[in-house]
């Protein structure tokens, strides 16, 4: 019996495969497949191996056994046979070529490969230069989207802290506004929860990580991207109602929105969790390849396309609402403030993830990136200055507080004037 040799020519390839770069700022990409790729092909073959083991050929009949040599798997032959393999079939990383490698079963055991690997499987050409150029621009997308969370944190914060602080704002419409804030924080948190998990060690093969700490941030993230969608169903829904049920109180409401932009993504991950757990418990459940992963997608799909339905109704009805004569100016104004914001955002937020989710992962990576990544961490800030900094109402408030606060500064001072003027 003769142990496994590894062929020169296999530690090269190997090291060219590895050397492809490896973004950090997304949890999932294509190299990691190249990766597992060939170590599902040695799983496979060590089991072939074992089974071997344990049932040896009769006497006289022993050849060389079932081998990886690190790329492929060469299966037992009998003494004086070849056996000749074609290059593994990896998209992206070799040219297809109908080339074949050849070994043979001899007295001392299974030959060098010939030709050897490096020769026979002619990589895709990748540059050095070209290598370093990716590098700094994931570098430089890592910046620009922290820095596009943290003022989207500041700016959330702030508009919430002004919503909750004014007596006069606080109603169904702004507690709905709240809601919405707080899915962005969420999103913005799991964002950097994900990346200190997932990327601060760089001594971690990130595409064969598997721990619970891992999971959850995915998890953890997975949930506040469905809530930061199902929140936005919940403006378009309740935009909606303020429009069919003028007279209605929209209170008897807010437990149904609060059910729907909390609880429907709870039950959707909770769901995608177990799935993960008891049929591809492998990884860190970041492979948007995954058939699983149309768990969480298709509800987000759902959810833009019930929103797009509701843009449409929206339009349709506010057309109308402001021709009709028995509606109040007051009214009118209502809607338009609340129509203007929501109806941009809605289209702004669905139309990308629509044509992202309609392609393969591998298509068009980059703009992917971009797109979710950079001007998504920016949304959080247009959000907030959509819906309270540019609000006319919370502009009113804040004017009037602060003058407010300001004639009692003024009258303060006079009052310290005057006592010390009349002792």
């Amino acid at each position: 019996m003769w142990g496994p040799q590894q062929p020169p020519g296999t530690g090269t390839l190997l090291v060219l495969l590895l050397a492809f770069p490896m973004p950090w700022v997304r949890a999932t990409h294509p190299d990691c497949s190249v990766v597992l790729y060939f170590q599902e092909q040695e799983a496979e073959c060590l089991e072939v191996i074992k089974s071997e083991r344990q049932t040896p050929a009769p006497p006289g009949e022993q050849g060389c056994q079932t081998e990886w040599d690190g790329v492929s798997c060469w299966p037992a032959v009998p003494r004086g046979q070849s056996r000749a393999l074609a290059c593994p079939d990896i998209l992206h990383v070799f040219k297809r070529t109908k080339a074949l490698i050849r070994r043979n079963c001899t007295e001392s055991g299974w030959s060098l490969p010939s030709p050897p690997y490096y020769s026979a499987c002619e990589l895709e050409p990748i540059s050095g230069n070209n290598t370093e150029a990716k590098r700094g621009y994931f570098v430089t997308m890592k910046v620009l989207y922290t820095c596009g969370y943290s003022a989207s944190l500041a700016a959330l914060l702030l508009a919430i802290g002004i919503f909750s602080c004014f007596r006069k704002l606080h109603c169904t419409r702004n507690s709905i506004h709240i809601h919405f804030f707080t899915s962005f924080i969420l999103r913005g948190a799991a964002v950097f929860v994900k990346d200190a998990v997932l990327f601060s060690d760089e001594s971690i093969d990130h595409c064969t990580m598997s721990t619970v700490s891992c999971k959850a941030a995915i998890a953890f993230f997975q949930y506040s991207v469905l809530a930061n969608f199902y929140w936005l169903l919940v403006e378009g829904m309740y935009l909606q109602t303020l429009l069919l049920l003028t007279f209605t109180s929209d209170k008897r409401y807010i437990w149904w929105y609060i059910l729907i932009g909390w609880g429907v993504p709870m039950l959707t991950v909770s769901i995608w969790v177990v799935t993960r757990l008891q049929y591809d418990n492998h990884g860190c459940w970041d492979d948007y390849t995954n058939p699983y992963w149309w768990v969480i997608k298709a509800p987000i799909l759902l959810a833009i396309f019930v929103n797009f339905l509701i843009f449409l109704n929206v339009t349709r009805m506010l057309a109308q609402k402001i021709r009709s004569p028995d509606i109040s100016k007051n009214y009118k104004q209502q809607y338009m403030r609340l129509t203007k914001s929501t109806l941009l955002l809605i289209p702004l937020f669905g139309v990308h993830y629509v044509v992202f989710a309609l392609f393969p992962e591998h298509i068009g990576v980059d703009a992917r990136l971009y797109f979710e990544l950079v001007l998504g961490s920016y949304q959080g800030f247009l959000v907030a200055l959509l819906y309270c900094f540019l609000n006319g109402e919370v502009q009113a408030e804040i004017k009037r507080n602060w003058g407010k606060w300001q004639s009692s500064m003024e009258s303060n001072v006079f009052n310290l004037v005057t006592q010390d003027f009349t002792a």
